[in-house]
């Protein structure tokens, strides 16, 4: 389980499938009002108290993002009590919880720096990787891999790799494609590879 804080009011939250594995929680059991489910929540909150200083002490909104061959990223939010919620429902530590789930197709990746990016390029074609997408949005870079840069890549050992250096982005394509700056259109890691790595 990994946290990042994104703002005062919000975090962060990347599981991969083999924590939820550990947990014997599968993407269909998170619609489920089920014990296991509640225990990952709670785990998640006092984590988030732990490492992050944040306490839940009201509503949340929850959104959950499933990426394929990567894991489920959580955005927690904290409402305030102005919201649409019935505060008397805070008694013996529930907390109240509105949850979305959505599904991510492509491998969508942000780096917090352009080194990170230039970082991962040798790893990547080291697997015969040449193709993907380059963005940069709000002083973050992103790499969009399509369906056919993918092919022929083993997408565990991709999402491990892609992992060392960087975080599944939990902003949708379509925001970075719109309110974005296109870095590179296409081969970004050949692009990135040639200007970096050969002489």
């Amino acid at each position: 389980m990994r946290l990042e804080r994104l703002a005062v009011d919000k975090f962060k939250v990347f599981l991969t499938f083999d924590d939820m594995e550990e947990r014997g929680i599968t993407k269909e059991d998170l619609w489920q009002d089920v014990p296991k489910v509640h225990d990952l929540f709670r785990d998640m909150m006092l984590e988030a108290d732990d490492e992050l200083g944040f306490k839940v002490d009201g509503p949340i909104a929850v959104e959950v993002f499933a990426m394929p061959a990567q894991g489920m990223v959580f955005i927690v939010t904290k409402g305030s009590q102005s919201d649409d919620y019935d505060t008397d429902d805070f008694d013996d530590g529930f907390i109240e919880m509105q949850l979305t789930l959505d599904e991510i197709d492509e491998v969508f990746y942000e780096f917090k720096s352009f080194e990170d990016v230039v970082g991962l390029i040798p790893r990547l074609k080291a697997i015969d990787l040449d193709g993907g997408e380059l963005y940069s949005y709000q002083n973050r870079f992103f790499l969009k891999l399509s369906d056919e840069d993918l092919e022929h890549v083993h997408e565990e050992s991709l999402v491990a790799i892609l992992s060392e250096f960087g975080s599944p982005a939990t902003i949708s394509f379509y925001r970075i494609a719109e309110y974005g700056k296109k870095l590179i259109e296409r081969n970004t890691i050949h692009y990135l590879y040639e200007t970096f790595y050969t002489n």
